[in-house]
């Protein structure tokens, strides 16, 4: 809850005039707890997992021909109901899985140090602690993922997660529950080492979820801006880890390509590619 009565008092406690967007933020957030504010997270989680793979869904029911060449797994097509009823397993540890996680995980955000004070951050300082956040994520998320490849870690958690050998964008998020409260921690990493901004962590929380939506979708576009990041995995490179399973010892970055070349995970994707290449 922001610590001013009015617009006036919000001005005059930072010595100038609000921006429009802080003014958006006054209106919107005066009068309502830091707690509220949080568990919008839950929220904007919802819409990204329920509309950003859409697009990919339709290209997938209807195989458009045009792109038909892009799909990374031709052989493999889903229905509706196939669709369907993993978008409803994956609401449901939503509901009864972060849900909770984000309720009772608001001490710790407080605790580092989370605010939603006013000013709000500048660009310069949401783009480079977003780009911390991916780094931290993505490192993090590495060793991870790659202890959910030891036999323990994929026979009694991750193993549910490869049920989809052919990823698709709402499967991204399908996991068994204790993956998910496990690998929330390497997403939480980052702010909580470089705290920042309520509206920061909002759109955090959304790029990490629309990145592991495309990373899942299935196709390999060439107009994807994410073409653009240096060192950016993408579909291609993940849809190897899916497509060879549970005894894959490749490709465990979730972001990047970086670890599993320094830690040479990406021996077995490489020979593929040369394989595909020569064939």
């Amino acid at each position: 809850m922001l610590p001013y009565d009015s617009l006036e008092g919000a001005e005059l406690a930072l010595g100038r005039n609000l921006t429009v967007a802080e003014r958006l933020w006054f209106n919107y957030s005066a009068h309502k707890s830091d707690y509220i504010l949080y568990t919008h997270n839950w929220l904007f989680l919802f819409l990204v997992f329920s509309l950003v793979p859409l697009p990919w869904a339709l290209v997938e029911l209807y195989w458009f021909d045009a792109v038909n060449r892009f799909k990374l797994q031709p052989r493999v097509k889903r229905s509706f109901r196939e669709l369907f009823k993993c978008y409803k397993d994956v609401l449901h540890q939503l509901i009864f899985v972060v849900v909770p996680l984000i309720v009772v995980s608001f001490p710790a955000l407080e605790w580092v140090g989370i605010r939603t004070s006013l000013p709000l951050p500048t660009k310069w300082e949401v783009i480079s602690q977003l780009i911390v956040y991916f780094l931290v994520e993505d490192y993090t998320n590495y060793w991870t993922h790659r202890f959910l490849h030891s036999e323990w870690g994929y026979e009694k958690i991750h193993y549910m997660h490869h049920e989809y050998n052919a990823p698709i964008g709402f499967a991204a998020p399908y996991a068994h529950w204790a993956e998910i409260l496990v690998l929330g921690i390497p997403t939480f990493l980052g702010p909580a080492m470089v705290p920042c901004h309520m509206t920061t962590l909002w759109l955090w929380s959304s790029l990490r979820q629309v990145e592991a939506i495309e990373t899942h979708s299935g196709y390999n576009f060439p107009w994807s801006p994410t073409k653009l990041i240096p060192f950016y995995g993408g579909p291609e490179y993940h849809d190897f880890h899916h497509f060879v399973g549970g005894q894959c010892q490749s490709n465990f970055a979730s972001i990047f390509t970086y670890c599993d070349y320094l830690y040479g995970t990406n021996k077995g994707y490489r020979r593929h590619k040369q394989a595909v290449k020569k064939a």
